[in-house]
């Protein structure tokens, strides 16, 4: 399988902010919208980075409660692995564990396409495998 197919089950839906926004913005958009993770950006097409919750409390641990006033680009992190609607799941899981990254931006043509998280590689692999346990059943029972 395919990211693409993640992508069609959760949505296209990707949460960004510029990279001169405030922390004290950007904390308040992860809790308002719900999520573990923002694409740092300043067109919403081009991946600057992310901003996960693990970086925002690294930021703290360094800066304190003046972390509030520091911009997005001094937290986030930079650059790291993205990957394709076609790239396949296995290999994205792969990405994401060597890097110790839980959210991986999805590029189609260089521009924004999506956001994946551990979370969704780990619900596709668990609906595979139970998809697969019942097509076995289902056949064993047939066979019967």
């Amino acid at each position: 399988m395919k990211v693409e197919n993640i992508l069609q089950a959760k949505g296209w839906a990707v949460e960004t902010i510029p990279p001169g926004a405030s922390m004290a913005e950007a904390i308040h958009r992860l809790i308002s919208a719900g999520v573990g993770a923002l694409v740092v950006s300043d067109d919403e097409e081009s991946v600057d980075g992310t901003l996960s919750e693990r970086d925002v409390v690294w930021a703290l641990s360094r800066h304190g409660v003046g972390v509030l006033d520091l911009r997005v680009a001094d937290c986030m992190t930079q650059g790291g692995p993205v990957c394709t609607p076609e790239t396949l799941i296995q290999e994205a899981m792969a990405q994401m564990t060597r890097r110790r990254q839980r959210h991986l931006p999805v590029l189609r043509n260089g521009r924004l396409y999506g956001l994946i998280s551990l979370g969704d590689v780990v619900k596709n692999r668990l609906d595979e495998l139970e998809l697969e346990t019942n097509v076995l059943r289902d056949a064993y029972i047939t066979r019967r």
